[in-house]
């Protein structure tokens, strides 16, 4: 996560005509107590070779990595108010009552060792030790009324009569003040006094610094400036706005070779250049100033009463605040005649530049308001050596340093000029009801009015110098193409174009102009007009450049450099710089993403030292050439390493050892053994290059899991789970927006594998499986001896399968033959039933045709066939062929029922047959030669003979008799 911030801009106060300060600000960065989570009030500051930082809290050791802070209390928890650190990056504090040195414990955390035990057991008394003077291998730890000299294991005690004042290394040697002898200076373990002026015996010395080959520059606390050159002390004179009376200095530095920080007891810092002139001042609302420290890239940290301040001195960006106490947007920018103009949502400021300065962030000088020009101020123009001012009011121009108005009817936009030539004669005005048509005559501008066909409001038009067409763009509308007729009072033609001509919408669409060709920016990238199909089309000038991209702002610089803003991030298309696939190199300025007003976006590049932005608090100034200067280097380093598992614990606090001293990475012959119940790890890493912690994006590789990079991101922390057991190297590295990517850092460790995966269970594996052949052969052998005697059984089986499969063969043939005759007695029955039936009919159709005919009752011949017939139907021996198969059939059915039931007649036995066969009562009755009505009537004696009683279903009968059979 990246640390919070709370940014503000330092507050410039001078009264005096000479209290001129530079007008372009850094940024400041306040931390306050609960951003770092330890004491309020802050001493002293240092930082290490790997870019960590070292702040000696009232609660401890505070540290700052550039992405977390952390405290280390003492063991007395005191406080802490000096730091140092050594060439063996051991860090020296000292405290009340307590002086020693942190350095890492073998997992790379901190640990205080207290160096009280080597002072003489009669001098262990003593109260705070103020500051810390490292002089090779010598440490000076400085207290009020003793000084310890730390060097080959032992400290030696050095006593004042009075008061040691401050301490200082000044050209490898120990300079001191002695508030009863003056300033001192240790020679070889002899003390030799440098100056004895009573301005430093009577006066606290607050900082010595060096201020040229043979000077020093010594601050006091009351009493000012003085440089001391041999054993001469004499007065350094300050500019007037500057009162050492008032402003207590407490501490200073050396920023540069020209420029001296002081920092005061009321909160005020001043820098100060060789000459005395103030060339800039902050003011913290943190309370007195106890120290500055200027870290590795020459920006400023300062130690407070309250909290913390880090200003981006060396920063290539900063901010242009024409008015601090309103902090206006600003809507437009112009230097002309030596001043910087900006036009605000609260008026037109302008200020003097010094135009000798490279970089004019320097330039010392007041904002002007102009009090004519109060209200928002949309554009300025530089024409003719003129400028003018487009503002809500109307149009203004600015002369002998006046604001005057020369048309007040309508509100104004901008201005362009519809000619090249020098001087301009004709400028169109872009208004809130269109255009107005200006003439430049007699060296004066004269608005001619409004220009007629058109009233929509026109904040954007370019002119096409090659064709004279001119372009328009409202940003709810569309896009304007317009000609004027050639008077210029009125449009001759003009077309709209939208969503339906080409682009991607109606919306939000701008008009620009680059290297002399008119691009239409979009929300879907640049658009041109094409001539010959009278549309707008994705712009080949500029597409592989932009894309899709939202493009909101877009302008060209004399390089022929390309800026723009696009998803409200700006940037720059520069064409110095190639890639492998393009002819530029495109960079952006995350410090200033989302600060630009939607659609009031403007940046103006007078030169690459220069690039001036409005933002909605005022002006950033870019120093471009600085910025890609300063991202040159990029450092990263690792911050913590933590395994998680059943238990957490840290593998790594942030410092990599090794004889004794501290490395910036870790050695081949460190080996971190990681238990396997701990074989998730998280890690975490950060870059010091504090002020540009927005530019800074991380890529991540696991060597041994990962098969490459991880894409860049700003997330600066990493989690891996479940590992196996092997070794691994965890690398991490940093790039900037310049893509300039930073050495990787590597952490290697091992998982350790599980009990279960040891060597010690690995021949207990090999003597389980030893043992289980064992078992194995054994059981084979029975298994063997068991499958055998299957054999054997399942043998019988097959033979006992084999007869059982011979008689099912068999029943199956009776089966076979018993279907055979089923379907005989079957058709026997049938027969049977159509021969009755058949000999009925006959009988029938006989009676009816002698009916009438009585004579024939007694004629022999009619009686001997009635006897035939008679006879036929009374046939049994049908019967007995029908008994015999229904018997085969029905397994003697017939028989056992003779046998059970002896008084059952003929009749009834086929009666039985009849009933099993399921025959109805008619078919039964044809069958019999009988009246239904008599076989029912038989059916009922069969019932009593058998006996069943008339609940019984008589054919259900007649197939149990025969399955009990």
């Amino acid at each position: 996560m990246k640390k919070k911030l709370l940014l503000f801009f330092a507050i410039i106060s001078f009264s005096t005509s000479n209290g001129q300060n530079q007008i372009g600000l850094p940024e400041i960065v306040t931390y306050t107590n609960r951003d770092y989570k330890a004491g309020v009030q802050n001493w002293d500051i240092q930082q290490d070779k790997n870019g960590i930082l070292y702040f000696a809290d009232y609660e401890g050791l505070l540290t700052y990595n550039g992405k977390a802070w952390n405290l280390f209390p003492l063991p007395n928890n005191t406080v802490v108010r000096s730091v140092a650190i050594g060439a063996d990056g051991k860090v020296f504090v000292g405290a009340q009552d307590a002086l020693g040195y942190f350095f890492p414990e073998e997992n790379g955390v901190l640990k205080y060792h207290s160096l009280k035990n080597l002072i003489p057991v009669k001098e262990r008394k003593f109260a705070d030790i103020w500051n810390i003077v490292i002089i090779k291998d010598q440490v000076f730890f400085r207290g009020d009324d003793k000084l310890f000299q730390m060097a080959n294991g032992k400290i030696n005690v050095f006593k004042s009569a009075t008061t040691w004042g401050y301490s200082a290394n000044v050209n490898e040697c120990l300079y001191v003040q002695d508030r009863s002898k003056g300033l001192m200076r240790l020679n070889n373990g002899n003390w030799e006094i440098v100056c004895h002026d009573p301005a430093l015996i009577h006066e606290q010395i607050t900082s010595i610094l060096k201020y040229d080959n043979k000077t020093l520059l010594i601050t006091t606390l009351k009493s000012g400036l003085f440089l001391l050159r041999d054993s001469t002390l004499s007065v350094k004179h300050i500019a007037k706005q500057y009162n050492p009376f008032a402003d207590r200095v407490y501490c200073a530095i050396k920023v540069n070779t020209d420029w001296f920080a002081l920092g005061t007891t009321s909160g005020d810092c001043y820098i100060i250049d060789h000459a005395g002139n103030v060339v800039q001042k902050f003011t913290f609302q943190g309370g007195g100033i106890r120290k500055i420290f200027i870290d590795t890239n020459s920006n400023l940290w300062f130690s407070l009463d309250e909290g913390i301040n880090f200003v981006a001195l060396n920063s290539a960006i900063k901010n242009i605040c024409p008015n601090p106490s309103k902090r206006a947007s600003a809507y437009a920018i112009e230097i002309f005649n030596s001043k910087l103009y900006i036009g605000t949502s609260n008026g037109l400021f302008s200020c003097p530049l010094d135009l000798t300065e490279k970089d004019l962030s320097y330039s010392k000088g007041n904002f002007t308001e102009y009090s004519k020009a109060k209200g928002q101020v949309w554009g300025l123009s530089s024409i003719n050596n003129k400028l003018l001012i487009a503002h809500e009011d109307g149009h203004f121009i600015l002369k002998n340093n006046e604001i005057e108005k020369f048309q007040g009817s309508v509100s104004s936009w901008l201005f362009e000029p519809l000619n090249t030539r020098k001087p301009t004669t004709e400028i169109i005005a872009g208004t809130y009801d269109g255009m107005h048509y200006l003439q430049y005559i007699n060296n004066q501008f004269i608005d001619k009015g409004h220009i007629d066909g058109l009233t929509e409001p026109l904040r954007f038009i370019k002119q096409d110098n090659k064709t004279g067409i001119i372009w328009a763009s409202h940003p709810y509308r569309g896009i304007y193409k317009i000609q004027l007729d050639s008077t210029k009072r009125k449009i001759l033609a003009y077309k709209l174009y939208t969503d339906k001509n080409g682009l991607p919408s109606a919306l939000n669409n701008y008009v620009f102009e680059v290297w002399g060709k008119i691009l239409i920016a979009t929300q879907k990238g640049i658009y041109e007009y094409d001539t010959s199909k009278d549309t707008l089309v994705p712009s080949a000038f500029l597409k592989n450049l932009f894309n899709n991209k939202n493009i909101e702002y877009l302008t060209g610089d004399k390089n022929g450099n390309v800026w723009f803003v696009a998803d409200k991030r700006v940037g720059i298309a520069d064409f110095s710089k190639h890639t492998l696939n393009q002819p530029y190199k495109v960079i952006y300025f995350p410090e200033l993403t989302s600060r630009l007003i939607s659609r009031f976006e403007r940046i103006y590049p007078y030169d690459p030292e220069n690039i001036f932005i409005t933002c909605d608090k005022g002006v950033v100034h870019l120093n471009y050439k600085k910025y890609t200067e300063n991202l040159n280097t990029n450092h990263i380093i690792l911050t913590n390493v933590k395994c998680f598992g059943t238990k957490d614990s840290t593998l790594y606090g942030g410092y990599f050892t090794d004889n004794h001293r501290i490395k910036g990475l870790q050695t081949n012959d460190k080996d971190v053994r990681i238990a396997h119940a701990q074989n998730s790890l998280h890690f975490e890493y950060a870059s010091t290059s504090f002020h540009h912690q927005n530019n800074i994006e991380y890529s991540y590789k696991l060597i041994g899991f990962d098969d490459k990079w991880s894409s860049w991101t700003d997330k600066d922390e990493k989690d891996y789970t479940n590992l196996p057991p092997q070794k691994f190297t965890f690398a991490v590295r940093s790039r900037n927006s310049l893509d300039n990517i930073s050495k990787p850092v590597f952490f290697s460790f091992s998982i350790t594998p599980a009990w279960y995966q040891t060597i010690y269970a690995y021949l207990l594996y090999l003597l389980l499986i030893i043992g289980m052949v064992d078992l194995l052969i054994k059981w084979q052998k029975k298994k063997h001896k068991k499958v055998q005697d299957q054999l054997k059984y399942i043998h019988r089986l097959e033979i006992e399968n084999n007869e059982k499969q011979i008689i099912n063969l068999k029943n199956e043939k009776l089966e076979a033959e018993v279907c055979f005759k089923n379907r005989e007695l079957t058709t026997t029955t049938m027969h049977l039933i159509q021969r009755g039936k058949l000999l009925k009919r006959i009988k029938e159709e006989w009676f009816e045709l002698v009916h009438d005919k009585k004579y024939l009752e007694d004629d022999v011949q009619f009686k001997r066939i009635l006897r035939l017939l008679n006879v036929a139907e009374r046939n049994d021996s049908d019967w007995e062929s029908f008994s015999i198969h229904f018997d085969q059939v029905h397994s003697n059915f017939l028989s056992v029922l003779k046998n059970n039931f002896p008084e059952l007649s003929r009749n009834d036995l086929k009666m039985c047959a009849y009933v099993k066969m399921n025959l109805s009562s008619k078919e039964i009755a044809q069958l019999m030669n009988l009246s239904i009505r008599a076989v029912e009537v038989s059916r009922y004696r069969l019932r009593k003979k058998l006996p069943i009683s008339s609940e019984i279903n008589l054919h259900d009968y007649l197939i149990k008799i025969t399955s009990q059979a």
